[in-house]
């Protein structure tokens, strides 16, 4: 999305605020490897993130270690018909201290882009995990993967991703992979795993309310405090988003006690739904919760009948 200059707008709100920050990362390689051409090298989707508690020192690690020769002929075929920047043939000429160059220009971009924001994204993702979970344990794999993008379909045992090139991959043994995204969206990406299981990376529910907006409305407080008790009101408001409770207490300045009654309370009433995450448990506020929250908003917001709606695969 960098590289194309054409920024979805479903993460203006993102791109509005790492903008400045983004100029000391080293762009020119990054958009030279991971230009906007249909394919992406499979060693950027490497394997490692089966295990939830992975982190990106782990990851960066992985790619480090890759054979200049594999990263070489990857990004040849992204290239595939079209001569490659000189930057990218300087990378390449590198030999073995390529990849571990591209794995620090990688980190420097996620430590100005990414990591400020990990934490609510990781929220997104954690809630998408628990749903596909529930949606497998009620019409199981091929009601997850039917669900999960317009161009995925599922034919018999055979798993159909339409796109404009052809390429068959046997899953017998090896799995699929299923990787949720905040940045995928509209598309939607295969990888065949080489290191691995092979990868479906797709657009995880709720990005469209993960950056924000300040088009959004804003929620009257005092009418939902009236209703619902000023605390209560807020704990509602910020949970649009996946908080646990000891983020929930930070944010609003109340203590961690206070904040778990509350949500008890919430939850009771069919206005929270809470889900185990590793160590902690996220709650988030259900639809019920939101639309009382927008019946209380000052403007048109997102849920209003008078508001803009994205379309497409990947919002809730």
């Amino acid at each position: 999305m960098v590289a194309s200059g054409r920024t979805q707008p479903i993460h203006r709100g993102w791109f509005d605020a790492v903008r400045e920050s983004l100029d000391g990362a080293d762009l020119a390689l990054l958009n030279a490897v991971i230009p906007a051409r249909p394919f992406i090298a499979d060693f950027l989707l490497l394997a490692g993130v089966t295990d939830l508690a992975t982190s990106i020192d782990h990851q960066l690690r992985l790619l480090a270690g890759i054979p200049a020769d594999q990263m070489r002929h990857e990004i040849e075929e992204v290239w595939r018909g079209e001569p490659m920047p000189r930057i990218v043939h300087d990378l390449i000429a590198a030999g073995e201290a390529g990849p571990p160059r591209l794995a620090d220009a990688l980190y420097r971009y996620w430590s100005a882009a990414i990591e400020p924001h990990w934490r609510e994204v990781r929220a997104v993702l954690d809630e998408d995990v628990a749903y596909r979970a529930g949606e497998l344990s009620k019409g199981g794999v091929g009601a997850i993967l039917a669900d999960l993008h317009h161009q995925i379909s599922v034919h018999g045992h055979v798993l159909r991703i339409d796109k404009n090139h052809t390429c068959e991959q046997d899953l017998a043994g090896a799995g699929l992979l299923l990787v949720p995204s905040v940045f995928i969206w509209p598309n939607v990406v295969f990888a065949a795993g080489s290191a691995g299981p092979p990868t479906l990376t797709y657009a995880a529910r709720g990005v469209g309310k993960l950056w924000g907006s300040s088009e959004r409305a804003t929620t009257d407080e005092e009418a939902l405090g009236a209703l619902l008790g000023r605390s209560r009101a807020a704990i509602l408001t910020c949970l649009a988003l996946p908080h646990s409770t000891t983020e929930l207490a930070l944010k609003l300045g109340q203590r961690p006690p206070s904040v778990s009654q509350h949500l008890s309370v919430l939850r009771r009433s069919g206005l929270v739904t809470s889900w185990r995450s590793g160590r902690c448990v996220l709650y988030r506020r259900t639809a019920l919760a939101t639309s009382i929250v927008e019946a209380s908003s000052s403007s048109p917001g997102i849920g209003s009948k008078n508001a803009a709606r994205p379309t497409g695969s990947g919002f809730t």
